[in-house]
């Protein structure tokens, strides 16, 4: 892989006042079988090393903690440092406070796929003196499994990032142990998650009954507890059904009847209280989970509440390349796993039929980036849930809308005059939006204030084009409107200096 591509994959550091290391400075490349080798032949070069030097041989994960829980390379005969991380951006911090443990030895690196390896073994390298001997594992776990599919010195499973969620070897030893009660297990399928950190955690299928509340290990190290809220966040609720509100919160939390689920951060009357709504083919935790670091950076200025769409949807997945040819053998599965949280949406397609209890089922066409085009219906259904979700659970001072959600938030803008009374707040954040039924409106029409966030020309937004989002932007009054443009792709940035242009226009609301 090329550098270039390297640099846009993997950020080592979410400071970004930090000069990241040279890529061509990385650590020597090893093949699968030369990194094998070398743990084979460890024993030999300890004695080696223990006559002529005091280097030692020390392997070092580059990955996460959870996935570290599941699988690693074991080798009685090599010290091995796991870094225990949260994301791999703390990554330079723990090497900076652990670097007398690498200072002046070899270091044997390794991560899933061997991009992150690149840029963390050229920070290493990068402290100069004692620091000049650092390895890397070409194509990471991956390709050395592909070599020993046996796992060799590899024990346990190998984390992915796609709906496999691990890919283990021919050995079926389980690594990883339940957070709870500490029996064997590595099933990360059930995505139960950290209440405070949402970190995945491991918690077997008999916990998991038990106990819908989780923390993980590093929150509890750091002194945070279970507290006495009895009802926790509901991945599987029925978001269409009154089942009843329930707000998440790390210091309280309120449940109210006869509403949909909702999911949310702590609350307290000095911050500004924002309803999220997440994009298509996505639900409220998931939502929150990616829009962590956006509620950390807004924690003194706003409290962030997020709930499923009313429209449920069909388990549908896209199959591979290799399975639209029919090279998979029969002993692959290439659909994603049973267990999966619900997904919904705020409009759909004309063909919509709900939701379906078959199981996911296979796309009959490639999936089209343009499809939110044809997603026009089911708004009147849509409207008439968040009248319920702001009379049972507001105020609200603002709505933060995400892809779809945008649209969703647009449409409920030129509303409020008709909703008045039932719906009302008193700005809106629109990120990757795009308007979808809103011919009438003619140009500045919407008089609310407004925040448009969206990727510019060259944003790499391959789902919604900027022009999209121009144009919904359009239709707000240009006094009361402000537009942040970013190169960053489908998301809500909290680099700097957008998210000081974000707090900013919250300000205005306190």
């Amino acid at each position: 892989m090329c550098t270039y591509c390297t640099q846009e994959l993997v950020t080592l550091s979410s400071n970004l006042l930090l000069k990241s290391p040279e890529i061509s400075n990385a650590g020597r490349h090893l093949s699968a079988v030369e990194f094998h080798s070398v743990l084979q032949d460890a024993g030999k070069i300890q004695d080696k090393s223990n006559s002529s030097s005091d280097r030692r041989l020390i392997l070092l994960d580059a990955r996460n903690l959870y996935e570290t829980r599941i699988g690693k390379f074991q080798n009685v005969n090599v010290k091995t440092l796991d870094p225990q991380i949260r994301q791999y951006s703390d990554l330079p911090s723990w090497i900076d406070d652990n670097s007398e443990q690498l200072r002046g030895n070899s270091i044997l690196m390794y991560c899933t796929g061997g991009i992150r390896c690149e840029m963390a073994s050229a920070y290493i390298k990068s402290k100069g003196v004692g620091f000049e001997n650092v390895f890397q594992l070409y194509g990471g776990i991956q390709r050395y499994l592909e070599q020993f599919p046996d796992g060799g010195f590899f024990k346990g499973k190998n984390f992915v990032f796609d709906h496999r969620v691990s890919v283990g070897s021919l050995d079926s030893d389980v690594l990883g142990t339940c957070l709870l009660c500490g029996s064997s297990y590595d099933d990360y399928s059930s995505r139960c998650r950290c209440r405070y950190c949402r970190m995945l955690v491991l918690v077997c299928d008999g916990c998991q009954k038990k106990s819908p509340s989780y923390i993980c290990e590093l929150c509890k190290r750091s002194g945070k507890c279970v507290d006495s809220v009895s009802e926790m966040e509901d991945d599987n609720s029925e978001a269409s059904e009154p089942a009843g509100i329930k707000l998440v919160s790390n210091s309280n939390q309120r449940k109210i009847p006869s509403s949909p689920a909702l999911v949310n951060g702590s609350r307290t009357s000095k911050r500004l209280r924002i309803l999220c709504l997440h994009g298509f083919r996505q639900n409220a935790s998931g939502f929150k989970g990616r829009s962590g670091s956006l509620a950390k950076k807004l924690k003194a200025l706003a409290d962030l509440v997020f709930v499923n769409a009313p429209h449920e949807l069909p388990f549908i997945y896209q199959p591979c390349l290799a399975d639209q040819h029919n090279s998979i053998s029969p002993s692959q599965d290439p659909c994603p796993p049973k267990v999966c949280s619900k997904k919904f949406a705020w409009l759909v397609g004309s063909d919509y039929q709900g939701k379906s209890d078959a199981g996911w089922t296979m796309a009959d066409v490639p999936f089209d980036l343009l499809q939110y085009q044809q997603q026009t219906e089911g708004i009147d259904v849509s409207l008439a849930f968040l009248r319920t979700v702001f009379s049972q659970a507001g105020p609200f001072d603002g709505i933060l809308g995400f892809s779809q959600g945008a649209a969703m938030a647009a449409l409920l803008c030129g509303q409020l005059g008709k909703l008045k009374g039932d719906v009302d707040f008193r700005f809106v954040i629109l990120c990757s939006g795009f308007a979808i039924n809103m011919e009438g409106f003619q140009q500045g029409s919407i008089n609310l204030p407004s925040l448009h966030i969206f990727g510019n020309d060259k944003g790499r937004d391959r789902q919604i084009n900027s022009q999209a989002s121009r144009q919904l932007a359009s239709l707000f009054e240009d006094g009361c409107s402000e537009i942040i443009e970013h190169d960053l792709g489908h998301i809500i940035p909290t680099q700097s200096p957008h998210i000081e242009r974000i707090k900013n226009f919250l300000q205005r609301f306190l």
